[in-house]
């Protein structure tokens, strides 16, 4: 039975989730209709979402999984954000645009696509939060909160913020 502070993460891990797919789901909807003035805000959204989620999932969070899910599988994590980051930062060049050609909807659709298995997997990670102790999850949420306060968008907070070196701004 899980203690109440991890039911609470759970609801509040699922709800930044569901917030980030519909987003994102928004998004794709918007590409595909050619309205790319609803896509940069979309696009904006989603970094301001993930920014902060990111953050404390790799600064607090993910760190206490290493000894449920081994490195391993904490590094496909990571390298599920590398690859969020480096979308995003081709989503903004593509929503900036007055207009897309086919090619570009496509790799604009396929982009958002390629970021929306990690949100369901990473929603999942909630149910192994259960298992750590309470202190742990404290930590998570103050974590968290800094976050939150700091309100860096994902594209700010992996250039100037970001402790891992796999991601280079600008690449």
């Amino acid at each position: 039975m899980a203690s109440p502070l991890a039911d609470r993460f759970t609801q509040t891990f699922r709800t930044e989730h569901r917030e980030i797919r519909d987003t994102l789901l928004d998004l794709v909807d918007a590409f595909l209709a050619g309205d790319q003035k609803r896509a940069r805000t979309l696009v904006s959204r989603t970094a301001q979402l993930a920014g902060p989620h990111f953050r404390y999932e790799e600064e607090s969070l993910y760190p206490f999984l290493v000894a449920i899910f081994g490195q391993d599988y904490i590094e496909k994590l990571l390298h599920d954000h590398d690859g969020a980051i480096d979308a995003a930062k081709r989503l903004v060049v593509l929503s900036a645009k007055e207009r897309l050609d086919d090619a570009e909807r496509q790799e604009a659709v396929r982009l958002v696509r390629s970021i929306l298995p990690h949100v369901s997997d990473c929603d999942g990670l909630s149910i192994m939060v259960e298992r750590l102790p309470d202190g742990q999850i404290e930590s998570i949420f103050t974590t968290r909160e800094r976050a939150l306060a700091a309100g860096l968008d994902l594209l700010r907070w992996a250039a100037g913020v970001r402790s891992r070196t796999s991601y280079q701004p600008g690449a």
